[in-house]
């Protein structure tokens, strides 16, 4: 076993707030009350400690995809986990169903091994209106057989399911993930406000990228954003890279939810920490210049090539939240939704050595996942 560390003098971002000059003891792979005499002592004096970020919406990264080999979902794993993201739910995007089948089998053995926290599964059950980087020609109604098919090729590890919940079978879908502990998110939905609150009533818990792939609000037909923003038992997803939401509509998002409701995600593709270049998504050529990705054909954005370092980063130093809101929303939030806030989502005893230590402009300088530095930690 690792011998034990302190990680000393940092501004260490806890649950009841930022304690100035404070330390962090990893023992082993957890989080330790104290440390013993002689335990190895790290100066971070001039940093920042916060806990390692939770991911729930990714599809890939570092050139590889979650819809690739086993050697393909890893790579996409580690760029990311040096980002500072130590959980991850792998997202799949829309396709035959025996492809998705297939998929599942793959990544729920990852899940299994620790690899990954979960599967996402985004489409085929979304609307052709508001398919964003979907197929159409690929999508389906979210009859809850063919839901139950995507369950039982997760074997468990199946953690959350987009639907556009308008959809003939959405309401029943919506039930049967609520009762087998599924989170049953709406997006890519083209709702009214009213069908959106029967799909709240049904059980659904998360919207999908708030404000993306939804009609947008409107002050006599207010759509599902109204309804998924004032709903206390809705988490909202926001992208916070600059290109899928103006600052405006992030900082909505917060004064109405908080920080106890939002989940910052990536919704990362293949070039999340790669170059720019044409990458797939599923089976649609996608472009990606100046770090934007969209669809070859026809321009919709694709996803996007974001980090959460960057989504954290952007969030204290261009919108201006609270740090402490900012990791609520990027570790303690989603890890809460995921129901692994006994072991990841903050810097408590006990939990998972999950940390991430940033500099005092917010730029990432080391990861810990379970105890093993990831990236550094660079002090120079």
């Amino acid at each position: 076993m690792a011998p034990c560390k302190v990680l000393a003098g940092a501004r260490v971002v806890l649950p009841t707030g930022i304690e100035e000059g404070g330390r962090v003891v990893v023992d082993g792979t957890r989080i330790a009350e104290s440390a013993p005499a002689g335990a190895e002592t790290i100066d971070v004096s001039g940093h920042w400690l916060v806990p390692g970020f939770v991911d729930l919406h990714n599809h890939g990264g570092g050139g590889a995809s979650f819809g690739g080999s086993a050697e393909d979902v890893l790579t996409a794993v580690a760029t990311h986990r040096r980002h500072g993201t130590t959980t991850l739910v792998a997202s799949t995007v829309t396709d035959d169903m025996d492809v998705l089948i297939r998929q599942a089998g793959l990544l729920s053995e990852l899940a299994e091994q620790g690899e990954i926290a979960g599967i996402h599964f985004e489409g085929p059950f979304i609307s052709p209106c508001r398919k964003g980087a979907h197929s159409e020609a690929l999508l389906r109604h979210p009859d809850p057989a063919e839901v139950r098919k995507l369950l039982d090729a997760a074997r468990g590890q199946a953690k959350m399911v987009t639907l556009a919940t308008e959809l003939p079978g959405g309401l029943d879908s919506v039930r049967l993930l609520a009762e087998e502990g599924v989170i049953a998110a709406i997006g890519h939905t083209d709702a009214t406000y009213e069908q959106t609150v029967a799909a709240i009533d049904a059980g659904a818990t998360v919207a999908t990228h708030l404000f993306n792939a939804m009609p947008p609000f409107g002050h006599r037909a207010p759509g599902p954003i109204a309804a998924l923003l004032q709903d206390e038992r809705v988490t909202v997803e926001l992208i916070n890279d600059g290109i899928h939401l103006h600052p405006a509509a992030l900082q909505l998002a917060f004064h109405h939810a908080g920080a106890s409701r939002v989940a910052f995600i990536t919704d990362a593709m293949d070039a999340a920490g790669s170059a720019d270049g044409r990458y797939l998504l599923g089976p649609l050529e996608v472009e990606v210049a100046d770090g934007v990705a969209r669809l070859v054909e026809g321009g919709s954005i694709a996803g996007s090539t974001l980090t959460l370092d960057r989504a954290f980063r952007r969030a204290v130093t261009v919108d201006n939240l609270p740090v402490t809101d900012v990791v609520a929303a990027l570790s303690a939030t989603p890890a809460r939704l995921l129901g692994l806030d006994d072991r990841v989502g903050s810097l408590e005893p006990g939990k998972d050595a999950d940390l991430v230590l940033l500099d005092e402009e917010f730029t990432l300088k080391g990861v810990m996942r379970r105890g093993a530095w990831v990236v550094g930690p660079q002090l120079g």
